[in-house]
């Protein structure tokens, strides 16, 4: 398992104490391919505190560096990679993210976090979460439609009744009696029995649904699948305020599913959703007249002017160069060119640090040429 795959968290688009330091990598998940990750990343590491020294000085890189050592040196760590990896450390932030899609590799020291690499990941429209329930068990799988992961709960999410309900639980008190010398037994239990065990059922379903709206839907923003039999797809959406539940589930026992089938069985569900929610972001491109643009010079000035609501992306075009953080002019010369920069991935980051919305769809389905369409707050 390994920590949720959410989108670009806030924090890191916002000023941290310099240096930052960035590390991307593509690693691998089985032996014997990954016995060769932590080398690479020690390497990257290596890298990055030359870089530092040279940034801000060897006091002031000493301590990040030592963080990053740790990694190097966590055997178990590496154990559970998938297909790349993402490190950000300065003096009042350190974070990992473990990811379902190779990258490039690199290390960069900077004054803030370099971060355009999450956006064609995180931002895409295919990604999901899926929540199995059973009375006994609920796990939580985060993917598109090619990889599906188990990720690690919050500790606030019970993950079995008895967590969550703890002494407050019905007790077993079923007795057994023979009668008549027969040896027959005949089985007493009270009553409301019954009762008691959907009320059981009612509360832990009603834990698990805040635990997960809390701390896990809120947080991504994607939608949920719920996989659980039809009797408990029921109550559970009975007693859900999830938000970004959707209305089909998988209705059968997840227990005998491997990732794989889930991922099937909840693509199914998904994929229909997200062709309605793509649908409605191209009628909202093409209908906001005077207030959108597919010109990717008027979108970045927007863009970093605060003015952009909504971002569709070419997830496989690139712009090469870079957008000037104060006028959102397009810098095209030769050393905007040199620095591998994309100004579609540019465009994405002033967009989401400033609260607008930014997804990356594929080529055929973007409604624009250009590999940009954005709609605009105001004129």
């Amino acid at each position: 398992m390994t920590n949720s795959f959410t989108g670009i968290p806030g924090e890191l688009l916002k000023p941290h104490a310099s240096p930052c330091l960035s590390i991307f990598m593509p690693t691998n998940r089985t032996f014997p391919d990954n016995a060769q990750d932590p080398v690479r990343f020690k390497n990257l590491v290596t890298r990055a505190e030359a870089d530092g020294i040279a940034f801000a000085g060897k006091r002031e890189i000493a301590p990040l560096i030592d963080r990053l050592r740790l990694v190097q040196d966590d055997a178990s760590f590496w154990r559970h990679t998938l297909d790349g990896l993402a490190v950000f450390v300065s003096p009042d932030y350190f974070r990992i993210f473990r990811l379902q899609e190779p990258v490039i590799e690199l290390a960069r020291v900077a004054d803030a976090f370099y971060v355009r690499p999450l956006i064609r990941i995180y931002q895409n429209v295919e990604r999901f979460q899926v929540l199995a329930l059973t009375r006994t068990e609920v796990k939580l799988y985060e993917g598109t439609r090619d990889r599906l992961d188990e990720v690690d709960l919050a500790v606030e999410v019970p993950k079995t009744m008895t967590e969550a309900l703890g002494a407050e639980m019905t007790p077993p008190h079923v007795t057994v009696a023979s009668y008549g010398g027969t040896g027959a037994a005949m089985r007493h239990g009270h009553s409301s029995r019954k009762d008691e065990e959907e009320l059981d059922n009612e509360r832990f379903f009603r834990a698990v649904d805040q635990g997960i709206a809390e701390f896990h839907s809120k947080p991504s923003g994607l939608p949920l699948v719920l996989a659980a039999l039809a009797e408990h797809q029921s109550l559970f959406r009975s007693v859900s305020r999830n938000p970004h539940l959707l209305e089909a589930g998988i209705e059968t026992d997840p227990g005998p599913l491997d990732s794989d089938a889930m991922r099937k069985k909840a693509w199914s569900v998904m994929e229909p959703y997200r062709e309605r929610k793509i649908d409605q972001m191209i009628a909202r491109f093409r209908e906001a007249g005077g207030l959108g643009s597919d010109n990717p010079y008027e979108i970045a000035k927007a863009a970093v002017a605060g003015n952009v609501s909504l971002l569709l992306l070419d997830g496989r075009k690139f712009w090469p160069g870079q957008i000037d953080p104060v006028s959102g002019e397009l810098l095209l010369d030769e050393a905007a060119l040199a620095s591998g920069r994309d100004v579609l991935e540019d465009m994405g980051l002033a967009a989401l640090a400033r609260g607008g919305e930014v997804v990356v769809l594929l080529p055929e389905r973007m409604p624009s040429e250009s590999g940009a369409a954005a709609i605009f707050r105001h004129a």
